[in-house]
């Protein structure tokens, strides 16, 4: 029997539907090209934003801000005599609770215990023995002895305002200077002023904070 011009036309529509083998696999994916000069670029700024960092981090141990000169300046206070210092050209440790004798009042240079204090104000005191390590490290060390709550706001305010004095900066009551005084002390130099006179401070710490000391570090 022939076959029908239907059948046979429903055969080729079938056969006009049906993928090949081939085309039933899944495909796979291209692979990007890596831009080689892409690459290049992202570690070249990598290493620039890690070395920046680390650049930032020394310089911010070692004193970014600090003041401007290395040395005494004259007019600046007044220069202290050193105390006799060991082979590396430090002063030594002592145990905690021991005492120094110092060759100013209050202390520029000499033994000192083996912590210092942090940066702040301290209006119950500190001893020499702790303050000294601070001068040691380029610390400035602000004492006072002032007569009525008002004056000690004053100078709270005083070295408040000075930008250096969050990271070298220690301010603390002191009742071996005369009453009505404030003495700034920097490794080896020592200002003292009747009240306080916040222009004097602030050349002070301008001059010699984190400039001055064996070892210049933050508190």
């Amino acid at each position: 029997m022939p076959v029908s011009k239907h059948r046979r036309s429903r055969g080729r529509a079938s056969q006009r539907g049906e993928r090949p083998a081939a085309d039933l696999s899944i495909p796979k994916p291209k692979k990007k090209k890596t831009n080689k000069l892409y690459v290049a670029a992202s570690a070249i700024i990598a290493v620039l934003v890690i070395g920046g960092f680390a650049i930032g981090g020394t310089n911010f141990q070692r004193g970014a801000q600090t003041g401007r000169s290395q040395e005494y300046v004259e007019g600046v206070g007044v220069r202290q005599d050193f105390m006799p210092v060991g082979p590396r050209g430090l002063n030594a440790h002592v145990p905690r609770n021991q005492t120094v004798s110092y060759n100013t009042n209050p202390p520029t240079s000499g033994d000192h215990w083996s912590t210092p204090e942090r940066c702040g104000f301290f209006e119950d005191g500190l001893t020499d023995e702790r303050i000294v390590h601070n001068l040691e490290h380029g610390n400035i060390v602000v004492s006072y002895n002032l007569a009525t709550p008002e004056e000690v706001d004053q100078l709270e305010d005083a070295v408040g305002s000075i930008g250096l004095n969050p990271v070298w900066g220690v301010t603390r009551f002191y009742d071996k200077i005369p009453a009505g005084t404030v003495s700034v002390a920097a490794w080896g130099v020592l200002d003292q002023m009747d009240g306080v006179d916040r222009e004097r401070i602030n050349r002070f710490f301008e001059t010699y904070a984190g400039s001055l000391g064996p070892e210049t570090i933050i508190c």
